[in-house]
């Protein structure tokens, strides 16, 4: 069962697709958002949520005080859960966050101008090629605001991201199967 853990979303249990996608375990998003809100990452950012699977990601950092959130998703039946999950988390924070959900590859969404977006989550399919996070990474970039921080997640035996020259690795973390790596303009 995945649900929001913290915030005015708080408990809310969230449906997750059935295939083609893995949440993010209640553990590592508590040890992940603990960070960010000791960083105070979260308050007032603009996310970006790439490879929503369930939204779980931004969902979560509106509950805790993000204004907005882009979640994109590009699997039609994710996308309708995604849409599901949003609204549930809407009729808890109201109108003081928007949430939008983009059901499009990943690839199209950075195409166009975005952002400038504070914090994004990159939780792709442990299977996507190394190649197409780099270049997910390189089209990203631009939207990002100053300071902004990317979290890339990824099965721990995955090797290190290939980042474009705007970004540079800051930290990561480890998690029994899954890495955490982040990132900053």
């Amino acid at each position: 069962m995945t649900r929001i853990i913290s915030g005015r979303a708080g408990s809310i249990t969230l449906d997750v697709p059935d295939a083609g996608t893995r949440p993010t375990s209640d553990r590592v998003r508590e040890s992940l958002f603990g960070a960010l809100e000791s960083a105070d990452a979260l308050r007032g950012a603009a996310v970006l949520d790439l490879y929503a699977g369930s939204g779980a990601l931004g969902l979560e950092a509106v509950s805790r005080g993000a204004t907005s959130a882009d979640l994109v998703e590009k699997s039609p039946r994710a996308a309708a859960i995604v849409q599901r999950n949003a609204a549930k988390v809407t009729r808890s924070v109201g109108s003081d966050a928007e949430i939008r959900v983009h059901r499009t590859p990943v690839s199209v969404f950075l195409g166009g101008p975005r952002g400038p977006y504070d914090l994004v989550f990159l939780d792709p399919p442990y299977d996507l090629d190394e190649h197409e996070l780099t270049h997910a990474l390189a089209l990203l970039a631009p939207s990002l605001a100053p300071g902004a921080t990317v979290l890339v997640e990824r099965a721990a035996r995955s090797p290190k991201p290939v980042l474009p020259d705007a970004l540079a690795h800051s930290r990561d973390r480890k998690y029994g199967d899954t890495m955490l790596w982040w990132v900053r303009l």
